[in-house]
């Protein structure tokens, strides 16, 4: 009865802090005012507990990452790809080398294989701390864009690091060869499993709504337990549970484009998930909050494991980490940038920036989240010799500090640098999706016409032609859409022009005219239009 006490707590504290951050005008970034409430849940109720990195990681990433994965922009991955991977990559990398020997350096005390560690659990960023801080942020989407990517990707290098890190802390032995073989299976073997298991799983559902027809609650529930089947499938295999969850929500995503699930079922499926997102979201963030007073409490012994005894020193610790943390980036991304200019792709966002203020965006953007804490708290308890982990209460501290000063500058330095930065629209991309629409339509009315010269619609199939012409003609002038018809042969005909618009679409993603999330983008207007459309009464819904 506690544990479900508590669920209910944390999921009205979802509730409670969106509406705060309403009332404040989204001045603060709602993880922050989640961190906040968490702390004050953690601080006057006992019923948390503390965290199981295992349990959290396997309760809150296989969805979210599933979710990022399905509805990231592909094409904007394709066009930036180099600079991406040089970020998820290379600059883990070099972060854990350096930030790991400015942290021995500053804290001696702490060996330097635990400093390794800590920079491997602080070299990652978050793409839901990302997401969230951007709510309300007015960020270019090619330069959020650039962060998803980053942060999607980022999470297998650091574990990997990570890995390595403790196995050198614990046992005293550097495994590299193994740690690189494992680290080319961690990505390779990820990436396959996400894949293969997204596509048996599309295949058995298409095999059995052919043989007993579509129910949308046992879809949705099954587009629900894909990510933790590709996830804990990649985790037994010893590959990037991680990387697992993300290749199968965009695999999903190339699967469902092809429009076969029922249009209701697309649309309570969408809605389904953007709940599921919503609250998860606010949940990891009130779970980091409440962990704060326990870490917190742990500072006194932070100070003694670090060989220094006055608070100061905590606070220089993590300004210190904080600095290198954000220097690293910024120089990274300025020669990233040089190397590889941001594509042009379908967000084509960055080209507008003066070129510092984007390289200080993206440095600042790269706040770290929940899935910093959780693997700080992974640290190991004990060494194989039954000694205490060296400097892990001082290393969770910092961590967990760097988190809460990241959200905090993310908040206040990105509206700064943004000021004034008027991002216009991109023509390039308007005049695609245009032209995607215009064919659609005209897909639509070609289908209504050859119905009318077979002359089996009577009069609806020039009503409804009708309609279409009308859309068409405010497509072209930079109109909206009108209503529907409501009358039954009217309806069929509607439903007959939808068909056509959607085979269209699927068309044109299929030849790579248009990319995926654009083609997403149309089928859920086709599928409003067609779920909207007025029943007549003694009609069924088939």
């Amino acid at each position: 009865m506690t544990d479900i006490r508590y669920i209910l707590v944390l999921l009205a504290g979802v509730v409670l802090t969106n509406w705060m951050g309403r009332v404040l005008g989204d001045r603060v970034a709602l993880p922050l005012i989640q961190v906040a409430v968490g702390a004050a849940i953690g601080s006057v109720t006992s019923l948390g507990a503390p965290l199981k990195p295992d349990q959290f990681f396997l309760i809150f990433l296989p969805p979210l990452l599933f979710f990022d994965g399905w509805r990231v922009s592909k094409t904007d991955l394709a066009a930036n790809a180099p600079l991406i991977l040089s970020m998820a990559l290379g600059l883990v990398v070099v972060t854990v080398g350096c930030v790991g020997l400015m942290l021995h350096w500053l804290i001696p005390a702490m060996p330097l294989a635990v400093c390794f560690a800590l920079a491997a659990v602080l070299s990652p960023t978050d793409v839901v701390a990302a997401s969230a801080v951007a709510r309300h942020i007015p960020i270019p989407r090619g330069v959020l864009r650039l962060l998803e990517g980053e942060a999607l990707f980022n999470d297998a290098a650091a574990l990997i690091c990570l890995r390595l890190a403790i196995a050198a802390a614990v046992t005293g032995t550097v495994p590299v060869l193994d740690s690189l073989a494992a680290f080319v299976w961690a990505a390779g073997g990820g990436v396959a499993i996400g894949i293969a298991f997204s596509w048996m799983v599309a295949t058995a559902k298409a095999f059995m709504v052919r043989r007993v027809g579509e129910d949308t609650s046992g879809q949705i529930l099954i587009s629900l337990l894909i990510p933790y089947g590709a996830y804990l499938l990649a985790e037994a295999a010893g590959s990037s549970a991680v990387l697992a969850a993300v290749a199968a929500g965009m695999m999903m995503s190339r699967i469902e484009v092809s429009g076969r699930a029922l249009p209701l079922t697309r649309l309570r499926r969408g809605a389904v998930w953007e709940t599921l997102q919503f609250t998860l979201n606010g949940v990891m963030f009130l779970l980091l909050g409440e962990q704060m007073p326990g870490i917190l409490s742990g500072a006194a012994r932070s100070i003694a494991e670090s060989g220094h005894h006055a608070v100061g020193w905590l606070g220089l610790y993590v300004a210190a980490t904080v600095l290198a943390l954000a220097a690293l980036r910024f120089a990274w991304v300025l020669a990233a940038l040089c190397c590889w200019p941001a594509g042009q792709g379908q967000s084509g966002a960055p080209r507008p920036f003066p070129r510092w203020r984007l390289v200080a965006v993206m440095a600042f953007g790269g706040v770290r989240g929940a899935v910093t804490l959780a693997a700080a708290l992974s640290l190991p308890l004990v060494l194989t010799s039954g000694m205490p982990f060296p400097a892990r209460d001082l290393a969770v501290f910092i961590a967990a500090a760097v988190i809460l000063v990241s959200l905090a500058l993310a908040n206040v330095a990105l509206p700064i640098l943004l000021r004034g930065i008027d991002v216009p629209p991109d023509v390039a991309d308007a005049a695609q999706e245009r032209e995607a629409r215009a064919e659609a339509l005209q897909a639509a009315l070609d289908a209504l016409a050859e119905t009318s010269e077979a002359q089996t619609a009577g009069a609806a199939a020039p009503t409804v032609a009708d309609h279409y012409r009308h859309r068409l003609g405010q497509l072209q002038a930079e109109g909206v859409d009108g209503g529907t018809a409501a009358w039954p042969e009217e309806r069929r005909m509607h439903l007959l022009a939808i068909q056509a618009e959607r085979r269209s679409i699927v068309g044109l993603v299929q030849r790579r005219r248009i990319p995926i999330d654009l083609a997403h983008k149309l089928l859920r207007e086709t599928d409003s239009e067609e779920v909207a459309l007025p029943v007549a009464p003694g009609m069924g819904e088939g």
